[in-house]
């Protein structure tokens, strides 16, 4: 597939990285000429330099054999004419990037499809979802829900009082039966290996285990796993920024009691009128004086948005050691999230990423219609619409050559999630997670396609 990227910054870079993988014939566009040095030092692609929008360019680019054209930089407008005018030159499919939410709530009404945008990604829209989710699954440091929480994947570290440790993944389903959760991924303490668990896999103090969950996985999982759920209910996020906007807008409309601290006196007025039901603090939320006095030691959750990384990942270690039960940091520097929980705070989210892994779904060659990456994990996740004339349809899991590195976590038939086992047969029309390491991928989509 001969696919276009307009914009080399990282979530360009993220994603020609993701597609380079899977043989895709790229071509990355970008008028800043180091990041295209970078790029094509470490990337099997083609580089162009030259403005996205305009149409010489394009038409070296060859847009019109691109299948598809994603505009992915930092420039909103730059994005939407760059998308209008590939597909009138030929583009088979365009995506845009951009970062006024407000343009994917009206999407319907304003119908971008007919300018010639087919789809539109929002990372802060994203990053306020994960937020959000990860607050409704308190006790978990990631979590990702299919089908509207037909199944959900849920991942969290053992502790010492897990009612399965030092069992294997057999002895622990014979021990628990009729559970609503299986083990798809583990990653060893203090390793970087993501391994695929397997009936004689065993689990040990300090593994962080991703689950897959069908209704009521979640409370066992709370159960088995030793540990205590605690309700969120009050909310402290430091920043104003567009993710911090969305973020205290969606928490606020729901169970939870906001406080926002933004340190910009004009943005903290505007944010104000803006959210009604937000307490907004006008106070520079570095200051640990200033915490203290709007009681962060009674926060269930705190949440760092500023736009600087640094400020965000101190800030919320300053909150853990007052106690906060919940800490989420955003981070823009890719090697930042790698280090997670090693430095003490329970989520670090990237909104490039997520918005590199949400974009990559639609270049995947199954049925594939949602698609996660697991944090810190060498690990995907996916789920496949199964066809009837797919190689899986009208198979029992057990006879299946599936990849040793790969797994089937989970099953949605009828908008039911089911946690399948070996004598499971899968029909068409199902619904299929797989968790895999990237170098099963392409066998698991042949079993789809």
């Amino acid at each position: 597939m001969k696919i276009i990227i307009a914009g080399a910054g990282e979530v360009g870079f993220h994603l020609a990285k993701l597609l380079s993988y899977e043989s895709q014939e790229i071509t990355l566009i970008d008028s800043n000429k180091s990041c295209l040095t970078y790029a094509s030092e470490h990337l099997d692609i083609r580089v162009l330099k030259g403005d996205a929008t305009s149409i010489a360019i394009l038409k070296e680019a060859k847009i019109q054999d691109s299948k598809l054209f994603i505009a992915v930089t930092s420039s909103e407008t730059t994005n939407i004419t760059a998308c209008v005018l590939a597909k009138q030159l030929g583009a088979g499919r365009t995506i845009a990037r951009i970062a006024n939410t407000e343009f994917i709530e009206q999407k319907d009404i304003v119908g971008f499809s007919k300018f010639g945008i087919d789809e539109l990604i929002s990372p802060e829209s994203l990053a306020a979802g994960e937020i959000e989710l990860l607050l409704n699954q308190s006790g978990f440091n990631d979590s990702y829900e299919f089908d509207n929480g037909a199944l959900t994947m849920l991942g969290l570290r053992l502790s010492r009082t897990a009612a399965f440790i030092d069992k294997s993944v057999k002895d622990a389903a014979n021990l628990f039966k009729d559970l609503h959760f299986i083990p798809i991924a583990i990653q060893r303490f203090g390793t970087q290996y993501t391994i695929i668990p397997r009936g004689d896999t065993v689990f040990k103090e300090g593994d962080k285990v991703v689950f897959v969950t069908s209704e009521g996985g979640d409370k066992e999982l709370f159960e088995l796993s030793g540990k205590v759920r605690t309700e969120i209910k009050n909310v402290m996020i430091l920043g104003g920024s567009k993710i911090g906007f969305k973020t205290a807008k969606d928490l606020s409309e729901g169970k939870f009691k906001v406080k926002l601290v933004e340190s910009n006196k004009s943005i903290a007025y505007d944010l104000a009128d803006e959210l009604p039901n937000v307490l907004v603090i006008h106070a520079d939320g570095r200051n640990v004086e200033v915490l203290e006095e709007e009681n962060i030691g009674d926060m269930d959750a705190f949440i760092s948005v500023t736009g600087n990384s640094e400020t965000n990942i101190m800030s919320c270690l300053l909150a853990k050691s007052k106690g906060v039960k919940k800490t989420i940091a955003l981070v823009e520097n890719m090697d930042y999230y790698q280090l997670s929980q090693s430095i003490g705070i329970d989520t670090l989210i990237n909104k490039k990423l997520l918005a590199a892994n949400n974009i990559f779904r639609y270049i995947r060659k199954g049925e594939v219609v949602a698609m996660t990456k697991l944090a810190n994990m060498n690990a995907e996740l996916l789920e496949f619409v199964v066809k009837p004339h797919s190689k899986i349809c009208n198979k029992f899991i057990k006879d299946l050559d599936f990849p040793r590195s790969a797994i089937i976590g989970g099953i949605i038939r009828n908008n039911e999630g089911l946690i399948p086992l070996g004598n499971f047969k899968i029909l068409a029309n199902d619904r299929v997670v797989v968790c895999s390491l990237p170098q099963s991928l392409g066998k698991v989509e042949s079993y789809f396609n």
